[in-house]
C-alpha cells in the first residue's frame, strides 16, 4: 500500500472510485443519467482538480458543487436522501482503503465526511426554500 502524494495518485483514486460509482445499484443511475458518457473523461479531470486542491492546497479546483448538487435533487424530484450520501462515503472509504494509507488518505476520508454532510445540508435547504 502506498501513500497518497502526486496528483496522478489522486486520479488513481478518483477514476476507481467513480468507476464503482457508475456502476452501484443506488447511485448509478443518478450519476449516470447527469453526466454523459462523453463528459465522463473531463468530469473525472474535473474530480481530480476538486481532490489536488482539498489535499494539497493547490488551487486548481474551479466550480460550484452546491449548485450541481441542488440542482440533481431537483432533477430527482428532490429524492436523494441522506442514505445515497452514506452509501457514496462506503464506496469512497472502501476505494481509499483498497488503494493508499497515510494522512492523507485519512484527510481524504474526513474531508469527504464533510462535503458529504454539507452538500446534503445545502440540497435540504434549498428544498425548505421552494
Amino acid at each position: 500500500m502506498k501513500t497518497i502524494t502526486t496528483r496522478e495518485d489522486i486520479k488513481v483514486l478518483v477514476t476507481s472510485f467513480y468507476a464503482k460509482i457508475r456502476k452501484d445499484d443506488m447511485l448509478g443511475d443518478i450519476f449516470n443519467s447527469h453526466i454523459p458518457e462523453s463528459h465522463w473523461p473531463a468530469h473525472l479531470e474535473k474530480l481530480t482538480d476538486f481532490w489536488e486542491t482539498n489535499l494539497f492546497g493547490v488551487a486548481r479546483f474551479k466550480g460550484n458543487p452546491s449548485q450541481k448538487h441542488i440542482n440533481v435533487d431537483k432533477n430527482m424530484n428532490h429524492s436523494i436522501d441522506q442514505i445515497h450520501f452514506g452509501k457514496w462515503l462506503q464506496l469512497w472509504f472502501e476505494t481509499i482503503d483498497e488503494l493508499f494509507v497515510g494522512e492523507l488518505a485519512i484527510r481524504a476520508k474526513n474531508a469527504a465526511r464533510k462535503m458529504a454532510t454539507g452538500q446534503y445540508l445545502v440540497m435540504w435547504n434549498h428544498r425548505n426554500k421552494n
